[in-house]
């Protein structure tokens, strides 16, 4: 499945970080939000994502919410892949961001997988 990464956009100040993954059929909208101050050592607060169709209408979850709040181990897992997607190496090419974004993507989309019922 083809898809294109779209990383970190935001606002000039603002503690919320927009991420999307765009697929062939469908979108994920990743929202992160932080506590401190974002030039000095900001601490990842909270996750949030919904799948929206290309043309920006909402998927319903399996139980009918629209938002996935990521928490416990799958927040660690995903506070582990960002601070990679971040990281002096990533952005300078010093490792293989192919697979740093593949890892990324694949544990958003078990994710989707895991709470939506796309057809």
């Amino acid at each position: 499945m083809n898809y294109t990464l779209e990383l970190n956009t935001q606002e000039p100040n603002s503690n919320i970080v927009f991420n999307t993954i765009v697929f062939d059929t469908f979108k994920v909208n990743i929202v992160e939000r932080y506590i401190g101050r974002m030039n000095f050592n900001p601490k990842l607060f909270e996750v949030i994502f919904k799948v929206r169709t290309l043309n920006d209408e909402l998927i319903n979850k399996k139980d009918g919410n629209v938002k996935v709040k990521i928490k416990d181990a799958d927040f660690e897992t995903y506070h582990r892949l960002t601070t990679k997607l971040n990281s002096y190496d990533y952005k300078n090419k010093l490792i293989n961001r192919k697979e740093v974004d593949e890892e990324y993507v694949h544990f958003i989309l078990s994710l989707v997988i895991l709470n939506y019922q796309l057809n």
